[in-house]
């Protein structure tokens, strides 16, 4: 390894379930309102049009049971998402090979800073401010998919002080794995290591310093975290 001028990020890694190796993070990609109900609530027409997709930041990602309320920020919102991590890559990937490409699955949450992000949109802006700061996306250990399989379907929901807030199944999904993975492929080279977030159902919400979010997926695993 070639002498650096100064010193190399820490490279991100992930948990994965029962064992010591970790997940290598590349990149970060999310789905946009890929469940109508929430596409619905954000005042959007759910109906079948290209996915979109914005990225975070690989750093973003972690594993804790703390989650930092963020400065410049009065409106933070959780979103729960199925994540896939994706063991191979390329591009322009046939939807009938797509699926192939995943290592496993985790639970994630994408908290979003809905002030900055209602700004930016008004201003027809980027929103990385709003989705790509520090511990915005918390997850749970990776569930490889040799053990797994590839869920098409189970419940996704989310919790905050006991009382549930988010309520969903993975087939309810607009654009679904394969289908994501393909259309992304068209857009940038996948390659392994890339994470991509799938979008969240209906139901986001504000959370504030000292509340305790719990959050799950059937067959994949849990999620518990405090604001701090």
């Amino acid at each position: 390894m070639r002498a650096t001028v100064i010193p190399s990020p820490e490279p991100v890694l992930l948990d994965v379930k029962d064992r010591t190796e970790q997940f290598p993070v590349r990149r970060v990609y999310c789905v946009g309102r890929n469940y109508a109900d929430h596409a619905i609530e954000m005042g959007h027409d759910p109906s079948r049009e290209p996915p979109f997709f914005f990225q975070k930041n690989a750093d973003n990602l972690f594993n804790g049971d703390t989650f930092p309320y963020p400065s410049a920020s009065s409106n933070v919102h959780f979103e729960v998402e199925l994540v896939v991590a994706l063991a191979d890559g390329g591009s322009d990937i046939p939807v009938s090979d797509a699926i192939s490409k995943v290592y496993g699955y985790a639970v994630g949450i994408d908290f979003t800073r809905r002030d900055l992000q209602d700004v930016a949109k008004k201003m027809s802006r980027p929103w990385e401010a709003a989705k790509a700061f520090e511990k915005s996306a918390p997850v749970s250990a990776i569930v490889p998919a040799t053990e797994l399989g590839h869920p098409e379907m189970g419940a996704i929901w989310l919790e905050v002080n006991g009382e549930r807030k988010q309520s969903g199944d993975l087939n309810q999904m607009i654009w679904k794995l394969p289908e994501i993975i393909a259309e992304l492929s068209k857009l940038f080279v996948l390659a392994p290591g890339d994470v991509i977030m799938t979008g969240t159902p209906a139901g986001v919400g504000p959370v504030v310093r000292g509340d305790k979010v719990d959050c799950a997926i059937d067959g994949i695993g849990t999620l518990s975290l405090t604001v701090s």
